[in-house]
């Protein structure tokens, strides 16, 4: 049998689909921990991905110390399809409507990428609800600069490459090159290029849209929870300065992975470890007294 007609899964928490009276229904990975006092961790995803995409390498490292809730964003994997737009902060309250259900009362929200705005929506709108921040690959905005502005503007045209079977031909191409041949996920790259798969054409490129809207800047140094910031010292897409203006804004723990975007699959045991020591130390700080702020502490993954 040929290593791509092989399709192995891995590990995942228990999926369920969680009905909000009027929001829709939700696919929603549920992992609780033995311990009832363990913290809960809610895992935000970002643009075109989907909770098992983004967080498939950390969900056993995060198992053994805390409860997760993974949620697929509206239009993303198996989310809500929805007649209406794409906004962010309706996806933050989309993941606000299904911690209540599910009676959590108190999360720390991990938000990669796009999930870094909606876990900043998320503390902003729901901040009973937030007990503290990590945040991944992301930015406080995407619009500064022209190239951003144009790139935006343009994204119907790649929205529509997305509906065509080149799309699936270069997954199938380009996913394998993500992995040695000794890597713990390679076996798995027929399953990742299926859930890549998941996603609303439409709903992407709405979620740009409303990515090339999004600005921080005036009200993220307002939030006042612990925060922690895991910068991709390699991405392309996020640029690593945006990424320490953000982490400066919210005056997070910070550090540094030496990967690209795509670090959450290529450097999956470095980002499970990191994330797991990013979040033990928010969830450290967030049962303590407010300290005053001082700068962050910056290391890297070696």
């Amino acid at each position: 049998m040929s290593e791509t007609s092989r399709f192995e899964m891995p590990w995942t928490p228990a999926g369920s689909t969680v009905r909000i009276e009027g929001r829709g229904e939700f696919f929603v990975r549920w992992h609780h921990h033995a311990d009832p006092a363990a913290p809960v961790v809610v895992l935000l995803h970002g643009w075109t991905a989907s909770a098992d995409l983004q967080f498939v390498a950390a969900y056993r490292s995060l198992a053994e110390r805390y409860s997760i809730v993974g949620v697929d964003h509206r239009g993303h994997g198996r989310g809500l399809r929805s007649p209406a737009p794409f906004e962010l902060e309706d996806v933050a309250d989309d993941a606000a409507a299904v911690l209540r259900s599910l009676g959590v009362t108190r999360v720390l929200a991990v938000g990669y990428s796009m999930g870094g705005p909606l876990a900043l929506l998320l503390a902003r709108r729901h901040p009973d609800l937030v007990a503290g921040l990590v945040v991944q690959a992301t930015a406080l905005e995407w619009r500064s600069t022209l190239l951003e502005r144009v790139m935006w503007r343009l994204l119907p045209v790649g929205g529509s490459w997305l509906r065509t079977r080149g799309y699936r031909w270069y997954l199938n191409k380009a996913v394998p090159k993500l992995f040695d041949l000794d890597h713990q996920l390679r076996r798995y790259v027929p399953w990742l290029v299926s859930e890549m798969s998941r996603n609303d054409p439409f709903a992407m490129v709405d979620a740009g849209r409303a990515l090339g809207r999004y600005d921080a800047r005036p009200w993220a140094a307002g939030l006042a929870v612990p925060a922690a910031s895991l910068i991709t010292t390699k991405d392309r897409l996020v640029r690593p300065a945006k990424q320490r203006a953000l982490a400066e804004a919210l005056r997070a723990t910070v550090r540094e992975l030496a990967g690209d975007h795509f670090a959450v699959l290529s450097d999956a045991t470095d980002y499970a470890r990191l994330t797991v020591e990013l979040l033990d130390d928010v969830a450290a700080r967030s049962r303590q007294p407010a300290q005053p702020a001082s700068p962050p502490a910056i290391a890297d993954a070696g």
